[in-house]
């Protein structure tokens, strides 16, 4: 399982605790200090944006999460990753969300329907939603859930 851009590690923590092996990648991993040496963990620290090739290019994952991130240049890697019959979910703030605070850039904000469009022809879409939500603060947000059929 990749946690992308796991800060913390709260879905990596979720995993691990289920006895999933996990890699967590992130630009500062001090959020995960306490893990280190565990066994089922890979930390790899990356800034994904330097303009450096994905640095997990190749490799492939039963379940990738990607959670309040966005930069669109990874996305092809990111649905790439997929294992056959994995998973991969991905929720971010979707334009709209300047009306509620930050981030308000559109640099950074889903246009409607492109995460349905990363995956298109590559994963089988299980659920979607472009919608507001009011927890844990009023946002603007798209989920995705797809997997790619096995093998």
């Amino acid at each position: 399982m990749l946690d992308l851009a796991c800060g913390g590690g709260r879905h990596g923590r979720f995993f691990l605790a289920r006895g999933h092996p996990v890699v967590a990648l992130d630009r500062d991993v001090s959020g995960l200090a306490d893990l280190r040496g565990t066994a089922a963990l890979e930390i790899v620290e990356a800034d994904l944006e330097a303009g450096r090739p994905f640095p997990l290019a190749g490799r492939q994952f039963g379940g990738l999460v990607v959670v309040n991130y966005l930069y669109r240049p990874l996305l092809p890697a990111l649905v790439a990753a997929v294992a056959p019959g994995g998973a991969l979910i991905y929720e971010t703030f979707a334009l709209g969300n300047e009306r509620f605070g930050r981030p308000s850039n559109p640099d950074f904000l889903l246009r409607p329907g492109e995460l349905l469009e990363a995956v298109r022809g590559a994963l089988r879409v299980v659920a979607y939603e472009d919608r507001v939500v009011r927890r844990p603060r009023p946002a603007a947000v798209q989920r995705i859930c797809a997997v790619r059929e096995p093998g």
